[in-house]
């Protein structure tokens, strides 16, 4: 069947079961909206305010469904405004599929009017970038793209097409994707083997997760697994929710603000069983002393990440969920219960801690936990408010805590929420913000308006820079170089003026009836929360540091750090 390049685009969007775009048109893409137009029907666009939100919007669609995430552009600024989008999918392994259009052929490479080379800025941010300067190659390069962006490690992939190849016409024949097979073509045997030998000769193991857990749709084997080891678990920002934080064996967070406990604990294990993190910095600390007692197993689907930033003893390349169902077949029921009762003493004996006087992030994350009863989507900006959200709110399943966690991009949250919420439109969507973050896009709440996207988005106002005037109390001698952010800006009137219910909460006794209203709602909501600007995130590590020697509140005023 003849068709125009647009037409085909559409056509291969509907065979890999896209259902929602984010995007914003212009003048080099317009032949692919115009044809959109005729399958609104079938696929909806939602029309962002930035072209920022259209990728961050894709990317938390993505995270909250597991599917590829779908944006498009126009060429040259609307191209670059997507960069950063992408960047965040990639840091974090997104599969999200970015179209852009630029000029027609015989313009390309002239500096013509909105042309960019988008595909050569991307080239080090996706895992492929492509450029379809014929029809003929448009259909393979889609199908191709979406397979890329879903395979082994996920990542978002690029496509650039020329206007004269959407407009251009030849043969469209249907396919039908297939399925993505898991990664296990890789999997040592004898490295298995090895690994199931030291896990059973462990007296103190620690099993750690990081978002290749979620990735792998491994929670129910990591959740036989804990039970059979019989070990605490710790986690990394992205393996939220992979293992649930309710569980007893659960330690927290491991890292720069991890927990006392977890982080303790890694360090006196004599095995630690990482699954699918790649060791960031922010969770090793100092990576010449990390986990110094244990032997290291690593699980990773990528072998790029084995021996990158901590030298691991075993390594296991492949797909997590089948190497986990190999450990459950072959492991019988181990016991440590000496360790784990060392282990839950500690936990009971360093909590986390927080002013209880005045009202204070952690105060309104635990009371956000309390009313959706931890059934909720929660997405993050990045800064106090984001590590408050992650030590605070009890992830109890995968794909629940929606965050910026390699690239820390601040305005992420709110494009990430109205992606998730436009996936879910029946599930509770809540993103935390910074007074800070929320000015980076907050226009996005007009799309949140615009589109019937009833997403909650709550405001930690402590008219500073909260994260960084942390760094510059404790490491820069209070010299708060631009961090005040103290003029008085009206978060309620600007909210309600781009279509959202508003409220201000000043104490804690407000938070809870704001909190229970905004859930109701069937429009977007803001929540001003008005905190102290010299609250923190204890407990912390020092840059450079080892995580053993984490503090808090109480190690600075005895002088302990």
């Amino acid at each position: 069947m003849q068709m125009t390049g647009s037409q085909i685009v559409i056509e291969c969007l509907k065979e890999q079961g896209v259902d929602t775009i984010f995007g914003y048109p212009g003048g080099a893409i317009l032949n692919i909206y115009d044809e959109l137009y005729r399958h609104q029907d079938e696929i909806k666009h939602v029309l962002v305010s930035h072209e920022q939100g259209a990728a961050h919007a894709a990317d938390g669609y993505a995270r909250a469904t597991g599917k590829v995430g779908v944006c498009m552009a126009t060429s040259g600024p609307g191209a670059t405004n997507l960069v950063t989008g992408i960047a965040t999918a990639y840091m974090d392994s997104v599969p999200v599929v970015a179209i852009t259009c630029n000029v027609g052929l015989p313009l390309l490479g002239k500096d013509s009017f909105q042309e960019i080379d988008i595909a050569g800025i991307t080239t080090p941010i996706t895992k492929y970038s492509f450029i379809v300067k014929d029809v003929n190659a448009l259909a393979p390069t889609i199908r191709r793209a979406f397979k890329i962006a879903r395979s082994g490690r996920p990542g978002p992939v690029l496509i650039d097409i020329v206007k004269n190849a959407t407009s251009d016409e030849t043969d469209y024949v249907k396919e039908v994707p297939g399925l993505i097979p898991r990664m296990t073509d890789k999997i040592d045997e004898l490295a298995v083997e090895e690994a199931i030998k030291t896990i059973r000769a462990s007296k103190k193991p620690v099993i750690f997760t990081g978002g290749g857990v979620i990735i792998a749709n491994a929670s129910k084997e990591l959740e036989e697994f804990v039970k059979r080891v019989d070990a605490p678990v710790t986690d990394t920002l992205m393996g939220k929710g992979a293992f649930r934080g309710d569980d007893n064996y659960y330690i927290g967070m491991l890292g720069m603000h991890g927990t006392k406990t977890a982080n303790l604990s890694v360090s006196e294990c004599d095995v630690l069983i990482v699954l699918g993190s790649r060791f960031s910095d922010r969770v090793t600390g100092n990576t010449e002393t990390f986990a110094k007692n244990a032997k290291i197993i690593q699980i990773d689907v990528d072998d790029a990440e084995v021996n990158k930033n901590v030298s691991v003893d075993i390594n296991i390349t492949g797909d997590i969920k089948s190497v986990l169902e190999i450990f459950n077949s072959r492991l019988e029921q181990l016991y440590h219960k000496e360790w784990i009762d060392k282990v839950m003493a500690r936990k009971d004996a360093l909590p986390l801690t927080y002013n209880k006087e005045v009202l204070t992030g952690p105060y309104i994350i635990e009371k956000l936990y309390e009313v959706t009863q931890g059934d909720a989507i929660i997405a993050t900006e990045v800064g106090q408010h984001q590590m408050w959200a992650a030590q605070y709110y009890k992830y109890l399943k995968p794909r629940t805590l929606i965050t910026s966690g390699g690239l820390g991009t601040m305005g992420y949250g709110l494009g990430a929420a109205i992606g998730a919420k436009a996936a879910f439109p029946d599930k509770t969507v809540v993103n935390i913000a910074g007074d800070g973050c929320f000015r980076m896009n907050m226009n996005e709440i007009i799309t949140a308006s615009r589109s019937r996207l009833p997403v909650i988005e709550i405001i930690f106002n402590n008219q500073v820079l909260g994260m960084v005037r942390q760094w510059q109390t404790l490491f820069y001698g209070k010299r708060y170089s631009h961090t005040l952010l103290n003029d008085n800006i009206d978060y309620i009137k600007l909210s309600e003026a781009m279509g959202a219910k508003a409220y201000k909460i000043s104490s804690k006794e407000e938070a809870e009836p704001v909190l229970r209203e905004a859930l109701e709602s069937d429009v977007p909501v803001v929540i001003e929360c008005i905190i102290q600007s010299d609250d923190k995130v204890f407990p912390m590590v020092a840059p450079g540091k080892n995580i053993d020697e984490a503090f808090d509140e109480n190690d600075l005023k005895k002088g302990n750090n």
